[in-house]
């Protein structure tokens, strides 16, 4: 709701910029999707990584 209110403001403010800012958003997000889905994928390797290294630990403390 935020965001459309600032829309709504930026609207009047500046029509031509909103308008831009219309139409470049998609292409922006489609741009930026594969940074996303290589952030995930590094998530998860960490993720992977931390729970090897800590298994031991697990292990030892569930003895």
């Amino acid at each position: 709701m935020v965001k459309f209110l600032l829309f709504c403001i930026l609207l009047v403010i500046c029509w031509p910029l909103a308008l831009a800012a219309l139409f470049l958003y998609p292409i922006i997000w489609l741009i930026l999707l594969p940074f996303r889905l290589v952030g995930i994928a590094v998530t998860g390797a960490f993720a992977i990584v931390t729970a090897i290294f800590l298994l031991p630990a697990r292990v030892l403390r569930a003895v």
